[in-house]
């Protein structure tokens, strides 16, 4: 009797030659398990990869006269350059923010080639190199450019070649619709919980509170798990600014778009307010310390007076100066500043209620976990992404679906339009669920008040 060698599947029939690689936007533990899984489950079905460097920015730049060349704008993967990859911090291929498919917004724009130049000339980049396939690797603004991508390539009516697309998720925030959770939540989620427990001692020792301010721009994921596994004693998101923390609504311009938004303003007061009860509440158990958590999105929904940056003149003097909206209409959070603004109004409003000084200390958590080494369970999730995408793409013969996963890293593929508005081609951001139970399990762990 014979037996199948462990050395994994047999080649796979395909007519797919060469497959690029490329990952964009911000970093996120596990990143090589993905990529690297990805390349070798290629490479052993005999397939060529190529890895893009940084994002798309080299890809934009390809013109006739300045052919891509490898070591700069490309890697060749080789099984040698793959070694222990899984496990290691960073992003072998790096990455950056460049978006192709800028300015697109509406199906009409894909027909429009002054707008779509940019992903045609990602196409002919790509195609100069063999490519046949691509896995792109990214946020919510990197499937909205492989989405682009990939209806863009329908509307070419002189498309030489059909290039497919598959979309790995990826975000620390993971705030992703189509998948459970995404690869690097949980080391970043840990590797700020480790700095709240670290703020928990000195916070002890001195008698006082931090107000740690966690990425999230959109939903309150991180701020949530960080919160648990630090031992926070409250943590507040996005999510939960609804009926007596919201003061009103009122609308902003988006300049990219032309379309008028409305946006919640928190009502400050109440909040404080909340946050002082906290500390009050802990007090009278003679805990008079503790981490409060803020998700940076938080930002986006203060006051107009609040929407200032600090700067510095030329004499080296604190100015305050407006921020503006970039054309998505979004606030540049890192300078606002939350966990500050928070800290100074929680210790007005404590010393107003006892007549007692309070030491509150914000400061903003969350660019130290990005490239963090990657946890068992990351490197798993990633090595499982990777090797989906391989699938996906070879077994399959998908195009246009996002990898994910779910029970027992079980694979799936989501379409690209499940994910996607049609008419906008904007992303669905995953927001907790308030009435879930991973939502009340920071509540129930956190200092319970009495309201």
């Amino acid at each position: 009797m014979t037996t199948q060698p462990l050395t994994g599947p047999n080649r796979i029939p395909t007519n797919i030659r060469c497959v690029a690689i490329l990952f964009a936007g911000g970093p996120a533990p596990a990143a090589n398990a993905v990529i690297s899984s990805a390349a070798v489950s290629l490479l052993n079905n005999g397939i060529r990869v190529v890895g893009i460097m940084n994002g798309y920015s080299r890809l934009v730049k390809y013109a006739a006269d300045r052919p891509l060349v490898e070591g700069r704008d490309y890697l060749e993967f080789k099984d040698e350059m793959l070694k222990r990859q899984r496990i290691t911090p960073g992003i072998i291929i790096g990455t950056a923010r460049t978006n192709p498919g800028d300015g697109i917004s509406s199906q009409e724009h894909l027909k429009d080639p002054e707008r779509t130049k940019a992903l045609r000339t990602v196409h002919a980049a790509l195609c100069s190199l063999g490519v046949d396939a691509l896995i792109s690797i990214g946020g919510d603004d990197t499937l909205k450019t492989a989405n682009k991508f990939q209806k863009f390539q329908e509307h070419m009516a002189d498309c030489p070649k059909k290039i497919s697309v598959v979309h790995v998720p990826k975000t620390i925030d993971n705030d992703y619709s189509g998948i459970d959770f995404t690869f690097g939540y949980f080391t970043a989620a840990e590797t700020i919980a480790a700095e709240i427990r670290n703020l928990l001692h000195d916070a002890e020792a001195m008698r006082s509170y931090f107000i740690a301010e966690t990425m999230g721009r959109s939903a309150g994921w991180l701020a949530y798990g960080a919160a648990i596994a630090g031992e926070a004693s409250l943590v507040i998101s996005v999510e939960d600014i609804t009926s007596e923390y919201v003061s009103h609504t009122e609308e902003i311009f988006i300049k990219k778009t032309g379309e008028r938004r409305e946006r919640k303003v928190i009502h400050l007061d109440n909040l404080v307010k909340r946050i002082v009860r906290t500390i009050r509440t802990r007090e009278a158990q003679r805990k008079d310390f503790g981490v409060i958590v803020l998700a940076e999105g938080l930002a986006e929904l203060l006051p107009k007076e609040y929407l200032k940056a600090v700067e510095w003149d030329e004499k080296g003097q604190v100015i305050l100066k407006d921020v503006e909206r970039d054309e998505h209409g979004h606030l540049p959070l890192s300078r606002l500043n939350l966990a500050r603004v928070i800290a100074e109004l929680v210790v007005k409003e404590y010393k107003l209620q006892t007549e007692h000084k309070l030491k509150v200390t914000g400061l903003q958590l969350g660019y130290e976990s990005r490239c963090a080494p990657p946890h068992a369970f990351d490197v798993m999730l990633g090595s499982q992404l990777g090797v989906g995408a391989f699938r996906a793409l070879i077994e399959k013969g998908l195009d246009g679906k996002l990898v994910s996963v779910s029970g027992q890293l079980d694979l799936h593929y989501v379409p690209f339009e499940n994910l996607i508005d049609p008419q906008t081609l904007v992303t669905k951001v995953r927001l907790i669920d308030t009435s879930s139970d991973f939502h009340k399990l920071a509540r129930f762990l956190e200092t319970h008040v009495n309201d």
